[in-house]
Order: structure tokens, then C-alpha cells, then sequence
């Protein structure tokens, strides 16, 4: 029990009924309150351009399958022309009372630009469109399908973009760039020209919630860009190499992402995506690995001390307790991969199938792979892992399989695997 007051009455309640209204209204919703009055309100990043949105400080996974270890934000901007005025994005559904709650003092919203169909862009659109009914949604021809089936959002409240068009807001002009596939289809970029600034939806993007407006801490954010780039943009690196090019002419002063931290010195996260996207893979094994009884993790240890000893960089990964955006972060550099994996059933162990599964799907630019593991009958490990791997460009080096504990032949073999490793690496100038 404990007490609180309400329009200076004391009250007494139970704490269970408290940690109830904790769960369902949230933190600032007692007596079903809402938040509106303790929320973040709009902070400008420029002459009569504001960040809007809501910072999801708690927030622990994405898409029930990404982690956030550091939360993340759903960025929205509100550009006030001399004529018009445009917002661009909404937020998450769940966060969409703390936008509303931003744009209860703007009397007039002509333009909704949604760069992306997904619901932590675009899900908050039938709230700010119930506000501002004769607002009209601007999408790229592909977008529109989308929203409409996924938001229900009538057809004539839709206005269609070319690659490249411009709308004007009197003194802003906005110049839309299609971005296709960075990370969906009908994804686009919004340029306001005489600010220079580029509203880049995902293209940009991290996940973390902070109170900072802009980037404070550049290898925070560097590691936060690249785990995001990882999980999301990776799978689509030939795509982006072409999106990257067209905004190459582009004066870019300031790059505003739909997550994380405004980039008020973009050049550095610019040059970063080259590198992740363009750039040669690095010096580097990755080794995700799980081990059931100790003999897989021996023959990672010797595989490990081998490479190390020949110049090699290796990132290990125990599959039973790693975080998977880690191991997919040390895939963007990664010029080979091992799997170290023992056999359950005739077959890989599940949680080296489903990394090996994850791998398919991100694409990184590795060139070579290899599997080390034990079995105690026989099985299938090999070929099941390989058949997995169909949109990974990889030479599959010999794979080293011992029957039980590993012996000194089995040794032997790794250290001619991490032999050949190095010679591939060499071969290729991966430095």
C-alpha cells in the first residue's frame, strides 16, 4: 500500500491496482490521463523546421526479431514554408498520442509526405489525417498501393510523386528522390533544397533513444549506424550502391533519419555507408559457433589460436547466448565465415541452422565458408548447412568433422584450414 494524491486528496491504493495502470495506461496515465502533458515537445533543427516524433526509451525488440538495446526513436519533421506546410512522417501507432500531442498547436498541415509504408513511419497517419482532413498524403507511386492496404487510407487522399519532382511550400522547396529497396520497394528520400537538407527515412538510420537532438557522440552512434545497416540495409547492397550514386551531386549539409540522431556533420556516416556497401571485405573471420558437450569448442579454440597466430582477426560467436544484431554487424566486414556446429539428430544443431539462415538473408560480401564441428554417428551436417546458403557468392573451403573428442589428425586439419584462409585472404588483398 501506498499513498497519492489527487487534486491534494490522499488516496490509498493496493500496489498491485498500481503496477496495473503502470502496464496498461503507462507511466503518465493515471485515472487514465494521457501523456500529452509531459511529453517532448518539438525542437527546431533549423529556420521553421522542427523535429517532431517520440523517443521509445523502453522499447526492447523490433519486428519480434531485431534487438534494441538502447531503444530507439521515430523521427517525424514539420517544415514551415511561407505558403505551405509539410510534415514529413508520423510515428509508431503506439506512440502516436505523443505526436498528436506535438501538433495540437499547428493550425494547418497541407502535406504528409511518407517516405515508407511501415508502421513506425506511416502508422500514426489516419491520426494526423483525422486532425487535418483536407492534408494530402505525398508518396511515390508504389507507396500508395501499400498504405491503402495497409492503412486503409482512402485513394484521394493521395498525391503521387515522380523521381526527382519538386513541391514548393513558397520559400522551402522539397525535391523527392526515390531510393527503392533501401530497405522496401517504395521507399523514397525528401532533399529540402535551400536548407540542404536530407530528410533520409531509413537511409542514415540507428536505433537509439536519446534526448540529444543531434550526434554528441560519434562512436556511439558509428556502432548504433552500423548494426542498424547490419540488420536492415544489408540484404539490399547492390541496390543502395545505385542510390548512393544518385545522391552523389547533392549538396548535403545536415542528414535528418527517421531513427536516431540528426547528422549536422554527415560526411563521416556518409563515408561509412561506402565503405560497408563498396568497400572490400576485411582480414576477418567470423565464427559462430555452439557447442553441446565441449568437443565443437575445441576445435574452435585451435581454429581460433591458428588464425590469430597467421595474422588473421577473429569475431567469435556462442550462438546460445550472442546478441544477433553483434554477429550481424561483424558480417558486414567479414571475408570468411566458419560455422562451428555439432550434430543433433542427423542434422546442424538448430541454433547453427538458424545463423546460417540469418547469413542467407543478410548477404554480406564474404567470399569464402567453411563448417567445423563433431558428430557421434554420422549425419547430414554438411550438406543441409550448404544447401542453406543460396544467395551467399562464397567458395566453400573443406570443412573439418571429427567423430567424438577431437584428435591430433583433427588438429592437424584446422590448422591447414586456417592455412588455406590465409592464403584465400592474401590472394584477394584483404587487409
Amino acid at each position: 500500500m501506498f499513498n497519492w494524491s489527487v487534486d491534494g486528496a490522499d488516496r490509498v491504493i493496493p500496489f498491485a491496482f498500481a503496477v496495473r495502470c503502470e502496464l496498461v495506461h503507462g507511466p503518465l496515465a493515471w485515472g487514465g490521463k494521457k501523456r500529452r502533458d509531459s511529453i517532448m515537445q518539438k525542437r527546431k533543427i533549423g529556420k521553421n523546421i522542427y523535429w517532431i516524433g517520440a523517443v521509445d526509451w523502453d522499447r526492447r525488440l523490433f519486428d519480434s526479431l531485431i534487438p534494441l538495446p538502447d531503444g530507439t526513436t521515430y523521427n517525424a519533421y514539420l517544415v514551415q514554408g511561407s505558403e505551405k506546410t509539410a510534415l514529413l512522417d508520423t510515428v509508431d501507432p503506439p506512440m502516436a498520442d505523443v505526436l498528436m500531442a506535438q501538433l495540437a498547436r499547428v493550425n494547418k498541415i497541407d502535406f504528409i509526405v511518407s517516405h515508407h509504408a511501415e508502421q513506425d513511419h506511416s502508422g500514426a497517419l489516419p491520426h494526423v489525417l483525422e486532425r487535418f482532413p483536407e492534408a494530402k498524403v505525398v508518396v511515390t507511386p508504389k507507396a500508395k498501393g501499400m498504405l491503402i492496404d495497409l492503412l486503409k487510407i482512402p485513394e484521394n487522399a493521395f498525391v503521387t510523386v515522380e523521381d526527382g519532382e519538386r513541391l514548393s511550400l513558397g520559400d522551402k522547396t522539397l525535391r523527392f528522390i526515390h531510393t527503392p529497396w533501401v530497405h522496401w520497394p517504395e521507399t523514397m528520400v525528401t532533399y529540402l533544397e535551400e536548407d540542404r537538407i536530407l530528410f533520409s527515412c531509413d537511409f542514415y538510420g540507428s536505433h537509439i533513444a536519446t534526448s540529444d537532438l543531434f550526434v554528441t557522440d560519434q562512436g556511439r552512434v558509428y556502432e548504433a549506424s552500423k548494426r542498424y545497416f547490419a540488420e536492415i540495409m544489408m540484404p539490399f547492397r547492390n541496390v543502395i550502391t545505385k542510390n548512393i550514386d544518385k545522391l552523389k551531386e547533392v549538396d548535403i549539409q545536415m542528414i535528418a533519419p527517421s531513427h536516431g540522431q540528426i547528422y549536422d556533420r554527415p560526411s563521416w556516416i556518409m563515408d561509412a555507408y561506402r565503405d560497408w556497401v563498396m568497400g572490400k571485405p576485411h582480414n576477418l573471420v567470423v565464427l559462430p559457433y555452439v557447442s553441446m558437450h565441449g568437443s565443437t569448442r575445441r576445435l574452435v579454440d585451435r581454429l581460433v589460436s591458428s588464425l590469430v597466430e597467421r595474422g588473421v582477426r577473429v569475431e567469435l560467436f556462442n550462438l546460445a547466448v550472442t546478441d544477433i544484431g553483434k554477429l550481424a554487424m561483424a558480417l558486414v566486414d567479414a571475408a570468411t565465415v566458419v560455422v562451428g556446429v555439432p550434430t543433433v539428430l542427423a542434422g546442424p544443431h538448430p541454433l547453427a541452422a538458424y545463423a546460417t539462415f540469418l547469413a542467407n538473408a543478410l548477404r554480406p560480401k564474404a567470399r569464402f565458408l567453411s563448417i567445423i564441428g563433431s558428430y557421434g554417428w554420422g549425419g547430414k551436417t554438411v550438406e543441409t548447412l550448404a544447401g542453406m546458403i543460396p544467395n551467399l557468392k562464397v567458395e566453400v573451403l573443406e570443412p573439418v568433422l571429427c567423430r567424438g573428442v577431437p584428435s591430433k589428425t583433427d588438429f592437424e586439419a584446422l590448422d591447414k584450414l586456417a592455412d588455406m584462409i590465409v592464403q584465400k585472404h592474401k590472394e584477394q588483398g584483404f587487409q
